[in-house]
């Protein structure tokens, strides 16, 4: 009697074996634990990762759409891509541009009450993580969630779903995302003042959005981009560059 075949995975239990792959290869690539232009063995990383080699070949095809993987000579496998300042420079500024974007979008279409309040209730939370004594890890830790979350309001407020599933897309590019490169050493006191100087953007950003100030806001969106790249600068001349998670697929210049 033939032996009976095993039921095919719900559409939805192959996403979320997907999403789950993809997750863990890249805080793997992000820890280092795959080298710069390691090759990539799906064998292996099924093994390693107790999930079949299917949905291990599509989160490996989604890390290449980020930027995190690179397509192997004769299209048969990826490595694991070396970035250059330059690319990591330029994803930083595409994300900046669309958020700017975003914001002058939100300041000229409107913004309702509630979702201003959220914001407003977000950047005073801000200011008493930067005002608390005892500036440290923890801290900073607590800045990086809620910078994010400040973020994802702005995106809301655009209230256009085509931009929000652009600016997620783009987030997802190596360390493009808000915190991708917030600051090198989050214990420096010029890292404290340089958090201090993004605070004081996010309320001047909020502040035109609230009055209707679309080339403002998206100038000052623009603008406060540039905080991550001068910290992406000052980290890959900086010794304690190894501390940053990634910071090993990051070559110098071009």
């Amino acid at each position: 009697m033939p032996r009976a075949l095993a039921p095919a995975p719900a559409p939805e239990e192959n996403h979320s074996q997907v999403v789950k792959a993809q997750l863990q290869l890249r805080e793997m690539i992000l820890a280092g634990e795959m080298a710069a232009g390691e090759r990539i063995s799906e064998l292996v990383l099924a093994e390693r990762l107790g999930i079949s080699r299917t949905p291990i070949r599509a989160a490996l095809m989604r890390l290449e759409q980020e930027g995190m993987l690179e397509a192997t000579a004769g299209g048969r496998g990826y490595r694991v891509r070396v970035l250059s300042e330059a690319d990591v420079s330029d994803a930083i500024e595409l994300r900046g541009t669309l958020e700017g974007l975003a914001a002058r979008m939100a300041a000229e279409r409107g913004v309702e009450a509630p979702l201003l309040a959220r914001a407003e209730r977000c950047l005073d939370a801000i200011d008493r993580v930067l005002d608390a004594a005892g500036w440290g890890d923890e801290a900073f830790s607590r800045y990086v969630a809620l910078n994010s979350e400040f973020h994802d309001i702005l995106l809301d407020m655009s209230g256009s779903s085509f931009m929000q599933r652009e600016l997620e897309r783009v987030k997802r590019l190596p360390f493009a995302s808000p915190s991708g490169f917030v600051v090198a050493r989050s214990e420096s006191p010029r890292a404290h003042c340089s958090l201090l100087l993004a605070q004081e953007q996010h309320r001047a950003v909020l502040e035109a959005i609230e009055h209707r100030e679309g080339a403002r806001a998206e100038a000052l969106m623009k603008e406060h981009s540039r905080i991550a790249r001068r910290n992406l600068r000052e980290a890959m001349r900086s010794p304690e560059t190894a501390g940053v998670p990634g910071a090993q697929l990051i070559r110098a210049g071009r």
